[in-house]
């Protein structure tokens, strides 16, 4: 009889182990969450310049009284435009919104907020992702609600569209403003 080697066998374990992992995996009850750091803490900083014609973001404008909005976009990101036409709404509807341009190019940056509106009063210019990185956030779009004192309520990734907006995002921001 041949004896197999423990090297042989070691290579279908870990393939089934790993199969194994990904497939619990799929089944989590939301597979689109990561759990942040952020929520119940003060809101970090934002230390990024303003995008080149747009107003800057100030520590005011995160403790701002009322209920902030924070929004990660990149003008390269197609769910980032997709969900434009909804932080327009949010605009016109009162809604106190920021927005955080992520590693973008500032030109192409500026000529999308021209061309197709620009929802925030204030914008940053976060070319190196810095300002990302110390807020969690993995990709664009990401959107954060805050209190009026500047605390991270609620972390939502991926872009406002949809019935992920409507049943999602949408209740937990009505949620602060009622506070």
């Amino acid at each position: 009889m041949a004896k197999v080697s423990p090297l042989m066998v070691l290579p279908p374990l870990i393939f089934a182990g790993l199969a194994g992992l990904f497939y619990v995996g799929m089944f989590r009850e939301d597979p689109d969450s990561l759990p942040s750091t952020r929520i119940g803490q003060p809101a970090p900083a934002v230390t990024e310049v303003a995008l080149p014609g747009f107003a800057a973001i100030t520590p005011a404008d995160l403790a701002a009284d009322e209920v902030t909005v924070v929004n990660f976009w990149a003008s390269w990101c197609p769910p980032c435009r997709a969900e434009h036409p909804i932080l327009l709404q949010m605009q016109e509807q009162g809604v106190h919104l920021i927005g955080v341009n992520f590693k973008d190019d500032e030109a192409n940056a500026t000529k999308y907020l021209t061309d197709e509106g620009n929802p925030f009063d204030a914008v940053a210019f976060d070319p190196q992702g810095r300002t990302a990185i110390e807020w969690g956030v993995t990709a664009p779009p990401e959107t954060f609600i805050l209190d009026g004192e500047g605390t991270v309520l609620y972390r939502f990734a991926g872009p406002l569209v949809g019935s992920d907006y409507e049943q999602r995002f949408l209740p937990e921001l009505q949620k602060a403003q009622a506070k």
